[in-house]
């Protein structure tokens, strides 16, 4: 049954991110004061967040809870998983991180790079172990096939049962790299009972079975065979299944690759240092070498599959990578679908790299991608295999958590026993319940290359990119007077006032906020002296020229009024002796 009251002894499963959209999975798990994360992820920016380079979750109620977090489990290396690791542990210390060798080693180099790498311990697993995290948790790593190498499902003991998190899933029966899903240890824990399942929703729209990795191979075979001249080809850097693939047959096709993108250089080193992709040294070759070799020769793996502004492929569609420029006879793959919200992106990159002369090959239908999330039929078997008491559908939107609870429903998990949830909602697990107590802070917080973004920037640079800036300046005299004509600047405005009328109207609208304002700054300082509250009125005058541009330019441009004050007067004036509280400009 579901019961909404707390409960001292009841397991709480706080997702801050993940739910309600593609990206940034994060979630808390806590029981007797103790906390464990399972992965911290980033999400992409969508078009209205200027300047924005990674979207991470709230963790408000972390940081405010630090002292009870005992660790961190990772299930991959995905991006979505691991990428806001470095960022958290700028705000608080996680005292140990176990996950698979290879995200392990992606999140060293992150670390490391971020400064941070002296704020945790990592640990590296191997499929069937188990750890210890505190005092009630122990976690068991079990293997599961996913489009990133070294993947896991989680098996977490806690004092009331255990409680599986699949992460990222798929059925893959003919893995690229031969590490076969372990049906077997989870159907044990179904056997033995699981107390509740968290399961990927992504692919719960799609009916059947997603495709094996290995069925990109024979279509990526035909397009290598059949280029004549140079294959440029971008997939996810972290597609280590994907890239392994591509190696293979330009091997096959006596072709030397070049690969382009930091992203995609790291994993493909540490992958080949762990093993997970084997080829030898003397198939890669720098970009200033293949460029001398016959065109068939080449094959040029890139990063931009999604249309990163700043992704190699896409600055080779828009003719600014300084090394790479389209010529009539390449090749160029897209080995990835778009993310929801990348599609404008993708398309535009496509159609600038058509114009330059490419035979671009992409889409659903050519079958050079497949998912790495289980559809319809492999969250069933999930379902089947582990036989959970309470269900919880989580990665990914609400419509598709909503086709999972009831997929669930449907195999005989009744519907009180599944919670369909958002980030931030508290859920509350006992043995025989399952609720909905409450909420945490779980907003986003958004960071560019200096840090983070707060709302009102964030707000400013829409306001700039949607109406533009209305710049004001002026000087004021110690008697509340314009000293000169105000300078008026405007940037990215439509305007139907002519400039010579704005000006006027800006001067009469100074000059009306000194005349009836004056009093409410400039105030009498112990009987001798005149205090003037210089940044007080900039900020008057700036809202009175805020209202002024909405109502004569029809729009709402980003107002700034720049106040110049006079400097300290050295003698008293009509028996008065001036003086300034801020400096406003000089």
């Amino acid at each position: 049954m579901t019961n909404n009251k707390k409960s001292a002894s009841a397991l709480k499963i706080i997702p801050l991110g993940g739910l309600h959209e593609i990206g940034k999975n994060t979630c808390i798990l806590e029981i007797n004061d103790e906390i464990i994360l399972v992965d911290a992820g980033i999400a992409f920016p969508n078009d209205e967040m200027h300047g924005v380079n990674i979207v991470l979750p709230d963790m408000t109620y972390l940081r405010e809870n630090r002292h009870k977090i005992k660790g961190m489990i990772v299930t991959h290396g995905h991006e979505d998983h691991i990428g806001g690791i470095p960022y958290h542990l700028k705000q608080f210390d996680i005292p140990v991180i176990h996950g698979p060798r290879l995200a392990m080693a992606l999140l060293q180099g992150k670390l490391e790079e971020a400064g941070v790498a002296n704020r945790t311990v990592l640990k590296t697993v191997s499929p069937r172990d188990m750890v210890r995290v505190g005092t009630s948790f122990v976690v068991e790593f079990i293997r599961n096939t996913h489009s990133m190498a070294d993947s896991f499902t989680i098996a977490i003991h806690t004092p009331l049962g255990v409680v599986i998190h699949t992460g990222d899933f798929k059925i893959d029966h003919t893995p690229v790299d031969g590490e076969f899903f372990d049906f077997q240890r989870l159907a044990e824990h179904g056997e033995k009972g699981v107390l509740c399942l968290l399961s990927d929703s992504t692919n719960a729209e799609v009916p059947g079975h997603t495709p094996s990795e290995s069925a990109v191979y024979p279509n990526l075979d035909r397009v290598f065979a059949q280029a004549p001249g140079r294959v440029l080809i971008t997939t996810f850097a972290s597609s280590v299944h994907r890239v392994n693939i591509i190696l293979q047959l330009a091997q096959k096709h006596k072709r030397v690759v070049s690969v382009v993108g930091r992203s995609m250089l790291n994993v493909i080193a540490h992958a080949r240092n762990l093993g997970y992709i084997k080829c030898p040294d003397n198939l890669f070759e720098p970009l200033h070498a293949v460029s001398n070799l016959p065109p068939e020769k080449v094959v040029i793996l890139t990063t931009g599959s999604q249309g990163e502004p700043m992704a190699a492929m896409t600055r080779i569609a828009n003719g600014e990578h300084r090394q790479i420029k389209i010529k009539q006879g390449d090749t160029v793959v897209f080995s990835a679908n778009p993310i929801p919200g990348n599609t404008i992106a993708v398309v535009n990159t496509i159609d600038k790299l058509m114009i330059q002369g490419a035979n671009v090959i992409y889409g659903r239908d050519k079958g050079i991608h497949v998912s790495g999330h289980g559809a319809q039929e492999d969250q069933k078997l999930m379902l089947s295999l582990t036989r959970p008491k309470f269900f919880v559908p989580v990665h990914g939107e609400h419509r598709m958590l909503v086709q999972h609870a009831k997929m669930a429903q449907a195999m005989g998990i009744p519907p009180e026993n599944t919670v369909v949830i958002d980030n931030g909602d508290i859920v509350e697990v006992t043995e025989n319940s399952i609720g909905v107590a409450g909420k945490v802070p779980s907003g986003i917080e958004l960071v560019d290359r200096c840090g983070i973004v707060h709302d009102n920037v964030l707000k400013e640079r829409q306001q700039l990119a949607e109406d533009g800036v209305v710049t004001v300046a002026a000087a004021v005299d110690w008697e509340g007077k314009l000293l000169a004509k105000p300078e008026i600047h405007l940037r990215g405005v439509v305007s139907l006032v002519e400039k010579s009328l704005l000006e006027q109207l800006v001067i009469k609208a100074i000059e009306r906020t000194l005349t009836e304002r004056w009093t409410d700054f400039a105030k009498s300082f112990e009987g001798s002296e005149l205090e003037i509250d210089w940044a007080g009125l900039q900020v008057q005058i700036e809202n009175d020229l805020r209202r002024l541009a909405r109502r004569e330019l029809q729009s709402h441009p980003l107002v700034v009024f720049l106040l110049q004050a006079p400097e300290e007067p050295p003698v008293k004036v009509t028996g008065r002796r001036r003086r300034s509280t801020a400096r406003v400009a000089s």
